[in-house]
């Protein structure tokens, strides 16, 4: 990413920050835009900021966050090497699910820090963030395990790490070996090189 994307990045965080295109703005404590290395080749895509991250203002921080900061370290990465989003910048009320008219609201900023950030691999962490980027109406059980080609660029679905905290040792199983994708995939595309060009469309 060159400084002019740095900048263009930094405004649309700014520009979001006082977004008033659905309802949660109503209920929302602050908009959760995004953390982390803005020149990432790894992009997580989760679903939408939990009380914690509503105080916060940043994504994953609670019990999901260190389960995500611990599958990161057991692939050689940490926090300052990703960057971390979710489909809504503002939290649900009571962490419900997003609902079509939010996704539809939102969903320009995710292409916009797609877009800027330009990551090689990106990964979708459980159903609304897979759905919406693989446009396919499928569940997460289903479709994680695989690395999908996406606008040239790498896509692995895994679970949220929230549902893999409660759901016990086998999702822990699964996801660790998606992680193990997420290493193969970005050391591959590190290796080729072909910085991504492709203009992204998918949300149009």
């Amino acid at each position: 990413m060159n400084d002019e994307a740095v900048s263009q990045l930094e405004e649309l965080a700014r520009v979001a920050s006082s977004c008033t295109r659905c309802a949660l703005a109503e209920s929302r404590t602050q908009v959760v835009f995004g953390a982390g290395n803005p020149c990432a080749d790894v992009m997580f895509v989760g679903e939408a900021p939990g009380y914690h991250e509503d105080r916060l203002g940043e994504p994953f921080v609670g019990a999901a966050g260190r389960l995500l900061d611990r599958l990161l370290g057991e692939i050689g990465l940490g926090r300052g090497d990703v960057y971390i989003g979710n489909v809504l910048k503002c939290r649900p009320p009571n962490n419900r699910d997003p609902q079509a008219g939010e996704i539809d609201a939102c969903k320009d900023y995710l292409r916009q820090q797609l877009s800027l950030i330009d990551p090689a691999v990106v990964v979708t962490l459980g159903n609304f963030a897979t759905q919406l980027l693989l446009k396919r109406d499928v569940g997460i059980t289903r479709l994680r395990g695989q690395v999908y080609p996406w606008w040239n660029r790498y896509l692995i679905p895994t679970f949220h790490p929230a549902a893999v905290l409660r759901g016990g040792e086998r999702s822990m199983e699964q996801i660790r070996a998606d992680f193990a994708l997420v290493r193969g995939a970005l050391d591959e595309a590190v290796a080729v090189a072909d910085p991504a060009t492709e203009q992204l469309e998918l949300f149009q």
